[in-house]
């Protein structure tokens, strides 16, 4: 046989295997959270479990809806802090930064993506909670500690901005030059050929970038469950206290495992967490493919 046949072969044998592996390593996964929910899920119904607001293990009770609540709202408000911010620091960096100034700043971003998740925690306890308990909260009339969802969601914003901001610009970067030349052509400022034609052209890369964010947002522990209060609570308002499901896997596995049913429900929330972040990518792949065939 000839041997560049054969390694063809092997490549795409091995590339297949790869896959396999893959894909088994997600459904083992899967089935594993599962097998050690279930006897949760025996015990209580899923509408009930998901319904309840109490988490009370001693009592018997595993109410997961302040926790789901409480990752919404710390997911959201990162995202809302950091999707523009990002956008526009991007387009700063492409479209008027100079060479020099890129070449610094983006070096110093990929930086700041590799710093460990509990220094964001402890900067967000020793700098964040203090502005928001005793600056900001005093000044909306609004009594606070400061450990509340909108100290987790800055602090993730915070996290989440070197990745998106990278990708970003990567993103814009791939835009023709000659399109924008184009627009300028015919008469239009650059602003409105950023608005008009570059965030047009790259809005299905620029959405992915905010996926990935988020999807880190979502599963981001130590940073989180060191500002956000964790109170068993459904948040109502941005100054409240909050619980979100990373935090709670982080603080209490381990612990009181002898109680009925709690390492069940510690599997479960980790179950759940798989469960929301698959369906936040699945829905983000289906927009994305939507915005890409209109594009098309």
């Amino acid at each position: 046989m000839n041997w560049r046949l054969l390694k063809d072969k092997i490549a795409r044998f091995s590339a297949i295997t790869l896959l396999v592996l893959a894909l088994a390593v997600i459904v083992a996964i899967v089935a594993g959270l599962v097998g050690k929910s279930t006897p949760l899920l025996q015990a209580e119904s899923l509408v009930d479990i998901l319904s309840d607001s109490v988490w009370s293990p001693m009592k018997g009770r595993f109410g997961f809806l302040s926790f789901i609540l409480g990752t919404v709202w710390v997911t959201l408000i990162a995202l809302i802090v950091a999707t523009p911010l990002c956008v526009l620091a991007s387009i700063y960096l492409v479209e008027y930064a100079s060479d020099r100034l890129r070449n610094m700043v983006l070096p110093l971003v990929n930086v700041l993506a590799a710093i460990p998740p509990v220094l964001y925690g402890v900067w967000g306890v020793l700098f964040v909670v203090p502005l928001l308990g005793n600056y900001i909260a005093p000044f909306l009339g609004i009594d606070s500690s400061g450990f509340s969802v909108f100290a987790g969601g800055l602090v993730l914003a915070v996290m989440i901005f070197p990745i998106m901001v990278s990708i970003m610009v990567e993103v814009l970067s791939t835009i023709p030059k000659e399109l924008k030349d184009a627009s300028l052509s015919l008469g239009a400022t650059q602003w409105e050929t950023i608005t008009k034609v570059v965030l047009q052209k790259a809005k299905p890369g620029l959405i992915a970038a905010a996926v990935l964010g988020i999807s880190r947002a979502f599963g981001e522990t130590v940073a989180v469950l060191m500002v956000c209060g964790n109170i068993p609570q459904i948040p109502k308002s941005l100054f409240d206290a909050g619980y979100p499901l990373p935090a709670l896997i982080a603080n209490n596995f381990g612990e009181m495992m002898s109680i009925p049913l709690y390492d069940s429900a510690l599997m479960f929330a980790a179950l759940l967490l798989f469960v929301i972040i698959f369906g936040f990518n699945l829905l983000s792949r289906i927009i994305l493919n939507r915005l890409e065939e209109k594009a098309a």
